[in-house]
């Protein structure tokens, strides 16, 4: 058993600017199924609106997809039959019970939670997605949430795949 949990696999990319965000989240998007589930971890500024961005073009599902900051949940219906996209901002939630509160129908989502470490609690699969990126400098866009306005500077993005709905996908 791994950190992660049981059955973890992980991959990493080495993603150079928004758009390669963006792409990275619209092939994961294409993938995603109803009942999948997604934890991004990683500072303000780190590109974690820019991925769900494209996971919500990956889906298909109406947009803008915007951060959720304050609403703690959005969802964007499909418009190609698809499940929906539930974007979750769980920073300001204590625990997984609180995520439970927010009555989320995660059966027949696909949802995807910043900040969400550690809220996966009730689920057997997911993905845990962690997005490292330069910090310390003046100029770096650190209080900024949105990547597309920081300076562009290169991202690493390790995507750990747990539990048994990922060991039989092929290619996440």
């Amino acid at each position: 058993m791994s950190a992660a949990g049981p059955e973890a696999a992980s991959r990493r990319f080495e993603i150079v600017d928004p758009d390669a965000m963006h792409a990275l989240g619209v092939n994961l998007g294409e993938r995603l199924r109803a009942g999948d589930l997604l934890i991004l971890t990683g500072p303000l500024g780190a590109g974690k609106t820019t991925l769900t961005r494209g996971i919500g073009e990956g889906l298909g599902v109406r947009g803008p997809v915007t951060s959720p900051t304050f609403v703690l949940a959005r969802t964007h219906p499909s418009l190609v039959d698809g499940p929906p996209l539930v974007h979750v901002d769980a920073y300001r939630l204590a625990d997984a019970e609180e995520l439970d509160d927010l009555d989320l129908d995660f059966e027949r989502s696909v949802v995807v939670a910043e900040w969400g470490a550690g809220l996966h609690a009730e689920r057997d699969s997911w993905l845990d997605v962690v997005i490292e990126r330069p910090e310390g400098r003046a100029g770096d866009g650190a209080d900024d949430p949105d990547w597309s306005e920081t300076l562009v500077e290169p991202r690493t993005v390790t995507i750990t795949a747990v539990g048994p709905r990922w060991q039989t996908e092929a290619a996440w």
